[in-house]
Parts: structure tokens; sequence; C-alpha cells
């Protein structure tokens, strides 16, 4: 078959590869110049996502009236961002938490064996490291991550949960002072450099043939006619010197445009709530390598991770959460400020002396967020439309596992996944 996935972020890379493996011919549209340069280019570096850190659960938003959760309300913050703020409320009981992620934890498992697939096969070096130590500061916040600890337990997930001395004896640069709760370690999770993974996966794509890829091409709408399916291309040129659109046909296509997908799916009859979420990265030059630790570190609450690549340290969290309506304008200078200076915080608290944020380089860029805070991939609308959006900020690796998902259902094959997983994941879910 002739597949055309639109974006060339982690998410569409991932799915032509997987595609390709399946046998299928694909076409790769991303209107930046090359992949790998919209959100995938300012995540944090964490490759999975645990209880700890999903965008939903108990620790998640608890406390909405401040930005000490880690996610910036925005004035003007309307009816339909706070119904779906309400929404995610709903996970942070125990039981239903429990449920969800129960729910995601098959892709997750999924998306390691893909990516384990992929190192194995090609060799591939994106700055992996092994180590993540999750911290959490207040004792009713460490109460609150009771369940997160029991997921843990009942998925077998191989962890250390540390008192603050053990775990300043594990990792120098953690201060002692002020006190602070408890920690978690992964010793065998890892952090990676996702848009180096996503330019190598490309460069195998290129090596193998079968994979075009259209940089500095836009859709602007999705035709769905029968049993094909087609895509136009938003002109080149200003409208004035050329009027002809450009179509390209093919047997099924995969809308996975992060943000830019809900236009798009909305413009061919399918309207998702996912709701952006503004993400801030900081990449710092390190001040002084003995304040370095040696395991990437996350602040379990705030929801912000700190990890090394080469010389320098990536922080990437500082959400803020807008009416949809304004996603679109700038943020201003005061609250992109409050983001950026959430992220220096942190890194500050956990590791002082580490980074030189005054020579840190900012980022930011828009990730989509669903009401019940798993993914959106399947079929919908009609036989040659896919879907796979939603990632949220937690885990990058989770493309590959859905990229993998995406091959399965476009070749007509019965996924790997179970049922009750495939269902909680379709566009239909939410109908």
């Amino acid at each position: 078959m002739d597949v055309i996935v639109i974006g060339g972020g982690i998410a569409g890379v991932a799915t032509a590869y997987h595609l390709r493996a399946a046998g299928h011919r694909v076409c790769v549209v991303e209107r930046h110049a090359t992949v790998a340069q919209g959100a995938t280019y300012g995540q944090g570096g964490t490759v999975l996502p645990t209880p700890l850190d999903v965008w939903f659960g108990p620790t998640f938003m608890a406390s909405r009236h401040s930005a000490k959760n880690g996610v910036i309300a925005k004035t003007g913050f309307n009816g339909p961002a706070r119904q779906f703020v309400k929404q995610l409320a709903g996970l942070q009981e125990p039981q239903a938490f429990a449920r969800q992620y129960a729910l995601l934890r098959p892709l997750i498992e999924s998306s390691r064996e893909a990516m384990a697939d992929v190192e194995a096969r090609f060799g591939l070096e994106f700055e992996q490291a092994s180590g993540l130590l999750y911290l959490v500061r207040a004792a009713h916040e460490w109460e609150q991550s009771a369940a997160a600890l029991d997921l843990l337990r009942q998925f077998e997930v191989p962890h250390h949960v540390m008192t603050p001395a053990e775990c300043a004896a594990f990792e120098h640069a953690v201060p002692t002072e002020p006190a602070f709760a408890a920690a978690v370690l992964f010793e065998h999770e890892r952090t990676a450099n996702c848009p180096l993974f996503t330019k190598l996966l490309k460069q195998v794509l290129d090596a193998q043939g079968g994979v075009q890829f259209m940089p500095g091409c836009e859709v602007s709408t999705i035709r769905l006619e029968n049993g094909r399916a087609s895509v136009e291309l938003a002109p080149r040129e200003p409208a004035s010197r050329s009027r002809e659109i450009e179509v390209i046909g093919a047997d099924a296509v995969v809308v996975a445009a992060g943000y830019g997908s809900l236009a798009l799916l909305e413009r061919a009859g399918l309207r998702l709530p996912l709701y952006p979420l503004r993400l801030h990265a900081l990449v710092a030059p390190i001040a002084h390598e003995e304040c370095v630790p040696h395991v990437a570190m996350v602040d379990a609450v705030k929801r912000v991770g700190v990890s090394r690549m080469n010389q320098r340290l990536r922080i990437a969290g500082g959400a803020v959460l807008q009416s949809a309506g304004q996603i679109d304008k700038p943020l201003g200078d005061a609250v992109t400020k409050e983001a950026l200076a959430l992220l220096g915080q942190a890194t500050h608290d956990w590791m002082p002396g580490a980074a030189r944020i005054s020579a840190a380089l900012p980022w930011e860029g828009v990730k989509l967020l669903s009401p019940d805070g798993l993914p959106v991939i399947g079929n919908a609308v009609h036989p040659r439309l896919f879907v796979n959006a939603g990632h949220g900020p937690a885990g990058w690796g989770l493309a590959c596992g859905a990229g993998k998902l995406v091959a399965e259902l476009v070749s007509g094959q019965t996924p790997a996944l179970a049922e009750d997983t495939l269902a909680a994941l379709r566009p239909q879910r939410f109908q």
C-alpha cells in the first residue's frame, strides 16, 4: 500500500519506520525544513513514562491554584479549559488512576520492545543513559504518590524507594537541606536525545529506501473518497503567483502532526477533545562538573526533568495551560518568564551549582494532552484515515509502540495489544 504520514516528529517518523517494515511505501510530509523540529525538538529526555510522571493521577495538578504543581494556568482560562482540568481531576482518585495506567501499560511495554529492536538492529547511539531519580519535596506529596508506588509493585517495575539520607548517599548532587520527603530510583529506566533518535531513524529509512520525505510542505486538507485518500498541500508560493493545488494520493493517510493534527482532523470530520499544552525547556551549559548528578533527576510533582546530554543539561517542564483559542498567539513575557523560572528553580533546588542557567537557551512548544491521559491511536471517520496523536509530554518512546500499532491497523493485522487497551486508545472513545 501507499501511505501518507503527516508529521515529521518522533511520532511520524516512528510510524513511517514501522509502516515500511510492514512492506508499505511511505511518504512523510513535514512542514519544517527537516524532521524533529517541532515538539520533538524540546523533549525532556525521559524515554518511557513511569506511574510517577504520567500527566494524570493523584499528584497531577492536585493543587489547581498554584504553579507549585508545575502547571501554570494563564489569565483568561476559560470554560472549556476548566472542564478539561475537571476531567483530568477525575483520575486523581487512586482506583481511577490505577485503571487508566493499567490500560496504558501495554503500550509502554510494546514501545520498550520496539525501541530495543531498533537499537539492536541498527546500533544507534543517541546519548542513551540509564538511571532516573524521582524526588518528592513535601510529606503530603509523598502520601499522594502512594498510588503510583502501588502500581510499581503491582507491575513489578524494578525500583528502590530511598530516604533522603539514602538518596544523598547514592547521588552526591542532591542537597539534604532543605529537607525533602523521599525519592524513588529507577536504575534501568533511561534518558536519551529524542531529536537525535528521530534524525538517525530518518537516516535508516533514507538508506533502506521505500520512504520519501517531503520537507517544507504543509498539508491543508485531507480528502477521503471511496477507497482512496489524498492530501492537498498548501501552496509554497503566494496564491497570487500560483493557483495550482498539489494533491498526493494514497491508500491510507496517518495524521501524526502533533498540535497541527487538530485542525486537519476537524476539517476531515473528526473533532478530538485534546488540549494544547505549552511546554518549555532550557538547554544549559554545565557550570561545575562536580555538582552534576550521575543520573537524570525528575521533580515528580512539578514534572520537571533534568538530564545530561554531553556537556549540557536539558531541563524540561514549565507547562502552561490556557484557552485553546489562545494557543496560536504569543504567550507573553510575564508567563514565559514564570515558566522558565520554574525550570531554573527546580534545577537549583535539586542540583545547585550544576547548570549555568543565565547562559541557557530557551525553547517553547506545544504538545497535546487528552482528558483521560491516554494518546489517540487508531482508525477514524473513514477506513483510510488513521490517527496517532496526543502522547503528551511524558515519554517520547511511546511513539515507537504507537507507530507499530498503526502499522498493524493499516495492514489489516490483529494488533498485539489487548482489546481493552485498543479500545482505550481509539478516537471513538470520545464520542
